[in-house]
């Protein structure tokens, strides 16, 4: 049993193995190595400008951990497990590299402090990394309904068909979806990205810090406000977590439709090879595995935010060792919903439509019944009498296993004598779609407005 340099001081012998085994963390926390040093740095300089350290010290401490990045980045780095986490073995390598003035290192700071700020830089860069596949992901999207704009398929309620829409506009769905999800990911990246160095354990510090610099030099948005909050708060890494869960839940739902359009039932999408798997057993199989498994997937995402979520509700102020537990539900969430947007944007981008079978899904399910009871309004019929015609028209053509466009002159004026012959172009699939052009509709000229608002957001700098 070794002692702990960090705080063996106190103790006569260190854990027992299992105990070390146990509460050891530098098995998944030397992730957060770059963002550690930069931390530990930025505080260095902060010493050496306020005095607490020569200027000389400070430079050294910065050099030393240069040296230190290199040899972990090079491979050379040995982690041990004994010293806990990526902090501490970071700080023992340099004192090794450096002499005693790496003891100075840690003056005026807590691992609270520390541990929080390493973990906010990194989940700050990888919420903008987020940002930037979700963004790739929506421009996939865009090219793609800018393709299909005049194609047409059933749209739904239910699951079941509604009215005929624009392939196109049923894509940007999508689009303004992960358009939410970035806005979301820039609010939760500014709150992430705030300094706690200099709240120490909990009450702050006697040495004459200046918290605000630290935070300057790193690019973040500001330092804390109060320490017992800033060592306590993992408020930040819930938002992340809440912004990952939701983005994966969007692209389950995109999932859901590539499975069941890739299904010959459907027949409305034609996976690539790249992103299908075949069967052990039936030679004739293309299974949407990618989907299926980004779909299964979704639920890990979200039980990383609930593991958290369960971790926090029952912690008194301040730091509790249970909060060593937030590491790793973000890291795999992290790993998960980056590939996945990866992958979807691949997936899409090599998806083929079936838009003959899509159009031809049109003439079943009475996708344009919506279009004879307007076609009704139009003639002076309250919507509400217009409404129940329609539904006689609709029971007509059902009975005689017809489409309602499919329906007589005469079959339609024994339902109103009202209706003339005008109405068959009113009946038009391509015609229903093309007529929806008020805001946010499905006609041409409405997702072109669409297409172009989308486009030039994604141009823009800040894309909140």
């Amino acid at each position: 049993m070794q002692k702990n340099i960090s705080w063996g001081g106190r103790f006569e012998k260190g854990p027992e193995a299992a105990v070390a085994e146990y509460t050891e963390s530098v098995s998944f926390d030397k992730a957060l190595y770059a963002h550690d040093i930069m931390g530990s740095q930025a505080h260095a300089r902060m010493l050496g400008r306020q005095g607490v350290i020569t200027p000389e010290e400070a430079e050294t401490l910065v050099r030393g951990l240069d040296a230190v990045r290199a040899e972990i980045e090079a491979g050379r780095f040995v982690w041990k497990t004994e010293l806990e986490d990526v902090h501490m073995n970071i700080e023992a390598r340099l004192t090794e590299l450096v002499g005693d003035v790496g003891k100075k290192l840690h003056t005026g700071r807590s691992r609270n402090d520390q541990v929080g700020l390493a973990f906010r830089l990194f989940v700050s860069d990888r919420v903008r990394e987020w940002q930037d596949l979700a963004r790739a992901l929506i421009g996939v999207f865009a090219d793609k309904a800018d393709r299909h704009r005049q194609d047409i398929l059933p749209g739904c309620t239910h699951l079941q068909p509604a009215q005929p829409v624009s392939l196109g506009h049923h894509l940007l769905a999508y689009a303004w979806m992960l358009r939410r999800d970035v806005a979301r990911m820039v609010d939760c990246e500014r709150r992430a990205r705030v300094s706690p160095l200099g709240a120490a354990a909990l009450a702050g510090t006697t040495y004459p810090l200046d918290p605000p610099s630290v935070a300057a030099d790193l690019g973040m948005y500001g330092a804390f406000d109060n320490s017992m909050d800033a060592v306590a708060d993992r408020d930040y890494l819930l938002e992340a977590l809440f912004c990952a869960s939701c983005t994966m839940m969007h692209l389950s739902r995109c999932c859901e439709e590539i499975i069941l359009w890739a299904n010959p039932a459907f027949g409305f999408v034609r996976l690539s090879d790249g992103y299908s798997t075949g069967s052990s057993i039936m030679p004739q199989k293309k299974n949407p595995d990618v989907a299926e498994l980004m779909r299964g997937k979704t639920g890990r995402v979200y039980g990383s935010l609930t593991a958290l979520l369960t971790t926090m509700k029952g912690l008194p102020l301040t730091y509790n060792r249970d909060l060593q537990e937030d590491k790793e539900p973000f890291l795999d969430a992290d790993r998960t919903l980056s590939a996945s947007l990866h992958l979807m944007a691949g997936m899409l981008t090599e998806l083929t439509f079936n838009t003959g079978r899509m159009r031809a899904a049109c003439g079943a399910g009475f996708l344009n019944a919506t279009e004879l009871a307007d076609y009704l309004v139009g003639k002076g019929i309250p919507f509400r009498q217009a409404h129940h015609m329609t539904g006689a028209a609709v029971a007509l053509a059902e009975r005689n296993s017809k489409p309602l466009e499919g329906l007589t002159l005469e079959e339609l004026r024994g339902i109103c004598d009202r209706i003339n012959d005008d109405v068959y172009a009113v009946l038009d699939y391509e015609a229903a779609m093309r007529r929806r052009e008020t805001h946010g509709g499905t006609g041409p000229a409405s997702v072109a407005r669409q297409l172009a608002e989308l486009r030039a957001w994604l141009g823009r700098k800040e894309n909140a």
